[in-house]
């Protein structure tokens, strides 16, 4: 079922939210398209301390979104809106239905419609995208060439964007390199899917984590000489994703040691994609990848050179990765071009694309 709304006249009023495993943001678009008056919380799902059920974590985790939505709209900043964009944190199907979302709520619960609990709770229509698909729309209109979004935080994902859409199946198939198995073993690295040894159980920012934590117990004499000892209290516990990009990006060999063996499986997937369908365009946001910097292309793009990359020279590996930009806006800016296309396109506004 969709939601629609007639265009009304006058400027129209949209509000954006990001629901990440993570965080939960809340803003507003300005008119000329960026955001404003951004509200931040935790979200309330399997990365907070304590384990829960799927089932239970997804309840809190919808209940807790549209609290928030609710409280936001009540608000000066969001009062007036026309329609609400939320992007989500895992894939979901051409009919809108949510089909899983591992850094949420973790292994498989119930497919749930989000945009239609939200929009009957809510009152107003509601537009919901995979979280890369959103931000992918950020670059759709600066990026000259068809291009790979890939956002390194709670977890990887991936989007390839080409020829004005991107490439995913009605089923909400593809865009999904944080799912892609790397590691047979039994032992591998569990996933936040259920699953284990996939791509971003080890090269996410929780992934990269684990593995620093691993890589302290296993050599407490390295670990005491280096820059992340003091911050952790010297306890390989103690170590935390903003402790380890600052270590990486001031040089320390134990963090940036640590980095690079998770950045090697990264490396491959890139060039798997490059050599399957010729990217040539590589993007990188999310928090970890963005509080590492330029420190984390130039460390990928050593690892990259030493796949090879079929046809390209070094200089023309390195210069297929870079940087998105350095906020983390992607999802609510790329939301709110969403809401403002499908509003030029098409005399109604779907809740789900």
């Amino acid at each position: 079922m969709s939601a629609a709304i007639t265009a009304a006249p006058g400027p129209r009023h949209h509000v954006v939210a990001d629901l990440g495993g993570t965080s939960l943001r809340i803003g507003r678009i300005t008119a000329h398209g960026g955001v404003e008056a951004v509200r931040r919380v935790t979200t309330d799902g399997i990365g907070r301390p304590g384990a829960r059920a799927a089932g239970t974590a997804q309840r809190r985790v919808l209940d807790q979104l549209a609290r928030e939505l609710e409280e936001y709209l009540r608000s000066p900043d969001g009062h007036g809106a026309s329609a609400v964009g939320l992007s989500f944190a895992g894939p979901l199907a051409k009919d809108g239905v949510v089909r899983a979302a591992p850094t949420l709520w973790g292994a498989e619960a119930a497919p749930v419609h989000v945009g239609d609990l939200l929009s009957a709770r809510l009152g107003l229509p509601v537009l919901v995208a995979n979280d890369i698909t959103a931000a992918a729309w950020r670059y759709a209109e600066t990026e000259t060439a068809p291009f790979c979004l890939i956002t390194i935080s709670s977890g990887i994902g991936s989007k390839v964007f080409r020829h004005g859409e991107v490439l995913v199946d009605d089923q909400g198939h593809g865009g999904e390199l944080g799912h892609w198995r790397i590691d047979l073993s039994e032992d591998a690295a569990p996933c936040d899917c259920g699953g284990r040894g996939h791509l971003g159980a080890v090269a996410s920012g929780r992934g990269i984590l684990r593995a620093a934590r691993a890589a302290a117990a296993a050599d407490p004499a390295a670990f005491a000489r280096s820059a992340l000892a003091a911050p952790a209290g010297h306890r390989p516990e103690g170590i935390t994703n903003e402790a380890l990009a600052r270590a990486v990006r001031a040089g320390d060999p134990f963090a940036t040691h640590t980095l690079r063996g998770s950045l090697r499986p990264l490396a491959s997937a890139v060039n798997c994609l490059f050599t399957a369908i010729g990217i040539r365009r590589y993007l990188f946001i999310g928090g970890f990848a963005v509080a590492v910097g330029e420190r984390f292309v130039s460390l990928l793009g050593d690892e990259l050179v030493r796949h090879g990359c079929f046809g390209l020279d070094s200089a023309e590996t390195r210069a297929m990765l870079a940087l998105g930009a350095r906020d983390d806006d992607h999802c609510l800016i790329g939301m709110g071009r969403m809401l403002e296309r499908s509003s030029h396109l098409t005399p109604v506004l779907e809740d789900s694309v």
